[in-house]
């Protein structure tokens, strides 16, 4: 545990210094980076990585997204990405089978764009875009770290033996409420924040904002589970060892791959900053 804790307290610390650093690109290539190393942590687990005229350009397109992504030159990076692992296939027909081609898209297409809504929820609003990152993260993380610590102490009824041995029910209950209530407590704390160092006040939909955390729980858990089943059957512990006793990008954003999109849906539909 004393590792789990040294470690998530350096991601902690580099987590600070990006979020501070929000309005300047470094935002873009952190994220960038991010995505970039799980589109190959993923393809290494799927035995794609190899296939460098295919892996090299879903880890590009992966970072370049980050950058694109609010820009009317997505769409056309995401055809050209296409057609250039679609040429590769034809060219190597004959040593690359299709199941590799449709992984590789896959894992480029949905990482990439499913982390790009970090970024798409940070321009969409001027002032609440930075809370919107940050829940993007929160929702993800905190419902882990509920889950896990509690299960800890009161968990007896295992949730998913045979994907996930040691996340029990209890722990998956508890991480629901207490991502709700942290939910509430982090945006009263921002609410008080924005208007005493600002000249922006907002209102705040509290009951939405727990109903949110709570949903995002949910999401998140989904994601990690997901996650762990492709670990199971490609047979490896973790996807990477980027950080001691976490392994690797994929495993630390495996839930925010779920709830990063699913939040940017919620805010759309529902107003929780008026």
């Amino acid at each position: 545990m004393a590792t789990r804790i040294i470690s998530a307290a350096v991601g902690v610390v580099i987590a600070v210094v990006i979020l501070f650093l929000h309005n300047t690109f470094m935002l873009n290539v952190a994220v960038g980076l991010i995505s970039a190393g799980m589109v190959y942590e993923v393809l290494k687990a799927g035995k794609c990585h190899e296939i460098y005229i295919m892996s090299f350009p879903a880890m590009l397109y992966a970072f370049l997204q980050q950058f694109l992504s609010v820009t009317r030159y997505s769409f056309l990076t995401t055809f050209i990405f296409v057609i250039c692992i679609f040429t590769d296939f034809i060219i190597l027909h004959k040593s690359i089978k299709f199941e590799k081609l449709f992984f590789t898209l896959a894992s480029a297409l949905l990482i990439s764009g499913a982390m790009s809504t970090l970024i798409i929820l940070h321009e969409a609003d001027p002032v609440n875009g930075l809370m919107y990152l940050i829940m993007g993260l929160c929702g993800a993380w905190l419902a882990d770290s509920g889950a896990y610590f509690i299960g800890t102490f009161f968990g007896k009824n295992k949730l998913c033996p045979e994907v996930s041995p040691k996340k029990t029910i209890e722990g998956f209950v508890g991480g629901i409420f207490v991502t709700g209530l942290l939910f509430i407590l982090i945006n009263f704390i921002y609410s008080k924040i924005l208007s005493s160092t600002t000249d922006y006040t907002v209102n705040i939909n509290y009951f939405m904002v727990c109903i949110l955390g709570m949903l995002l729980a949910v999401i998140g858990t989904v994601g990690d589970l997901s996650a762990s089943v492709l670990k199971r059957q490609c047979g490896i512990k973790d996807y990477g060892n980027i950080m001691p006793g976490h392994g690797g990008f994929m495993d630390r954003f495996d839930s925010v791959v779920f709830v990063a999109p699913f939040l940017y849906a919620f805010v759309t539909i529902f107003n929780i900053y008026r």
